[in-house]
């Protein structure tokens, strides 16, 4: 009888795979990939250390000596303070005593401060108790800490926002008055982003990071995209880090354009170029987990995508690495043997600068 291997479904769910169904998985996930991204597949050699990552015995792995990589955070300290359903572990604790356990605790090489909204219109009322923080943690901090929320663009639309819902006039076949007010809204999350980002700079943070770009569509990035390059220009030294949240860019707008390409529809290895030319010095790709699918297929699958995003960016590529992205399971707390596998394989195949 042949040898089973211990691995995950994209739910988290255990499964045992021979390595011959292991390696028609990875097939199967790397061509998956190559064929939407009209990219090249993994080599053979790729392949199977692809497989002997995945086959490794041992709950968890780690990467070679000499191949370690920086590892960021997002959320900020959300994940300690914050509910279970929010990727939190509910204990009670400030931010600042959260971000100074992520430093001398858990050896973070950087970490953020966000809002419990994690989001930057939210912030725009209370922009001084924010800068207050940044300024009490740096005084109180080594390690770069910078500022994280999500461009969220679906908050400038009804009922929470200015501007009237894109997806119900769509519904009523008004496509350029849906077109319109993401136009409108893109507008509106540059001038807050900007806004909020000056009095934070002025704070003392040491970056930014737009997490989760263009979860509600190509006017998502388009007004993200103007807001990095606005405050390039303005603060020519700071760090800013643009983070995906997905892998394909949605056409919501459909005729949306940015340095002269359109952005509906753009993956990874496409995406990396614009975020590099609007003057972000991290790109951060996201390829999504499916849930139905293997660990071997969804992590090849994953790693086809960044391998090729690596390549085609002029600036590092940390990739989003986390519960339904980057080749692990969408669970809430993601297993330890497929987070370690998946991020060594990131490191050592598709090449990237940091997780």
């Amino acid at each position: 009888m042949a040898a089973e291997y211990a691995l995950r479904m994209g739910d988290g769910k255990r499964i045992y795979l021979t390595e011959e169904k292991i390696l028609s998985e990875i097939e199967a996930g790397s061509g998956n990939a190559a064929d939407l991204g009209e990219i090249p597949d993994l080599s053979v050699d790729e392949i199977d250390k692809l497989a002997q990552i995945l086959m490794m015995p041992g709950k968890a792995v780690s990467v070679e000596h000499g191949m370690e990589v920086p590892v960021t955070h997002d959320i900020g300290t959300i994940r300690l303070d914050g509910d279970q359903g929010n990727s939190g572990v509910g204990i009670p604790s400030s931010r600042l005593v959260g971000c100074m356990m992520h430093e001398r605790a858990f050896g973070a090489d950087t970490m953020e401060l966000g809002h419990i909204d994690y989001s930057f219109k939210p912030v725009k009322p209370v922009v001084a108790n924010e800068c207050q923080a940044m300024e009490v943690c740096q005084q109180n901090m080594i390690i770069p800490l910078f500022y994280g929320a999500m461009p969220n663009m679906g908050l400038y639309y009804t009922p929470d926002g200015p501007f009237e819902n894109p997806g119900d006039l769509m519904k009523m076949f008004k496509i350029d008055k849906a077109r319109e007010s993401m136009e409108h809204a893109a507008e509106h999350l540059t001038r807050d982003t900007v806004w909020v980002m000056q009095k934070l700079f002025a704070s003392g943070a040491d970056g930014v990071n737009f997490d989760t770009t263009a979860a509600a569509g190509d006017a998502d990035m388009y007004g993200t995209l103007c807001a990095v390059e606005i405050l390039r220009t303005q603060f020519p030294d700071m760090y800013i880090e643009m983070g995906m949240a997905g892998e394909m860019v949605l056409g919501m707008h459909g005729e949306l354009e940015y340095d002269g390409v359109r952005l509906a529809g753009l993956w990874p290895h496409e995406q990396a170029p614009l975020a590099a030319q609007a003057g972000a010095n991290v790109f951060g790709p996201v390829v999504n987990t499916n849930t139905s699918k293997t660990s071997p297929w969804n992590l090849a699958r994953a790693v086809t995508f960044i391998k090729a995003a690596v390549e085609a960016s002029s600036i590092p590529c940390h990739v989003n690495m986390g519960m339904g992205v980057g080749g692990i399971p969408m669970l809430e707390t993601p297993p330890v043997d497929a987070v370690t596998r998946a991020s060594k394989a990131m490191v050592e195949i598709a090449g990237v600068d940091g997780i």
